[in-house]
């Protein structure tokens, strides 16, 4: 898909880490946003900032686990700009912990705004995007924890794992129907952010894997250089946008254990 100045892009979880990248990425390209969080304050933040580049922004304060709200976006995003073009089903957080000691709770609410707000986005838009009978684009973001496993990240992994057979479902289900809309997924290693601020530690069992975390997050990928590679991704029609190439040998021995039904190993290095 050609991405062309504009066009209209949605974002979810646009106030920070990477949906804030791919927001000031569009806004540099032209494009018009959508741009919702569930932090308000934050999100007029970056429309303010957007806006005095000279970007064309509108905002929902909204949570992407509840589909009304979903749907409110879908028809800010039609009665500002008339349609959508490109639709980033970002927001995420995270939950760290023991499988049987996250509680119901917990596990929950991840699945709910990782793997629910996805659903919700593409209830609420693949209607209009094959309604408008023109290119689009869904990008659904993912992690690296799409694609390998490691322990005390149940819930994220779980969540993650579901996005991508998701996105790939979509991707066959749009193509048999011959539509122009494509269907790209973003599984990521490190990117600077904060979601480790929507963790609730567990205790001292997790400090050391919280730290390690926070710390590699922190220090990951700038979230503007993944937009551009995500924006290139979409230009080459890519399904698989992989930024992170160092994570392919763990793939390849997860893929080579399923094959040859040996039991999975994890290896520290893997995470």
């Amino acid at each position: 898909m050609n991405v062309e100045p504009g066009q209209v892009a949605v974002i979810t979880g646009a106030a920070s880490g990477i949906g804030r990248g791919l927001a000031q990425e569009a806004a540099a390209r032209g494009l018009r946003l959508v741009l919702s969080d569930i932090d308000g304050a934050r999100l007029a933040a970056l429309a303010a900032e957007l806006q005095g580049q000279g970007a064309e922004v509108a905002t929902l304060t909204a949570d992407i686990s509840d589909t009304q709200q979903v749907e409110q976006l879908r028809e800010l995003a039609v009665q500002r700009f008339g349609g959508v073009d490109l639709l980033f089903n970002n927001a995420g957080v995270m939950q760290t912990g023991f499988s049987w000691e996250i509680d119901r709770r917990q596990w929950q609410r991840l699945l709910d705004i990782n793997l629910g707000g996805v659903i919700n986005g593409i209830h609420a838009f693949v209607p209009l995007l094959l309604e408008q009978g023109r290119p689009a684009c869904i990008v659904n973001t993912a992690s690296l924890a799409g694609l390998v496993c490691s322990p005390l990240l149940g819930p994220y992994t779980v969540s993650k794992q579901a996005v991508v057979a998701l996105s790939e479902t979509l991707h066959y289900e749009l193509a048999l129907q011959q539509s122009q809309v494509a269907v790209s997924v973003l599984c990521p290693g490190p990117v600077a952010s904060d979601i480790m601020g929507s963790n609730s530690p567990l205790g001292a069992a997790t400090q050391q894997l919280d730290a390690l975390l926070d710390s590699s997050i922190r220090e990951g990928m700038a979230p503007r250089e993944l937009a551009r590679e995500v924006f290139a991704g979409i230009a080459a029609g890519r399904f698989w946008l992989l930024p992170h190439k160092n994570f392919k040998p763990a793939l390849e021995q997860r893929l080579a254990s399923i094959l040859e039904e040996t039991n999975p190993v994890f290896q520290m290095a893997d995470i």
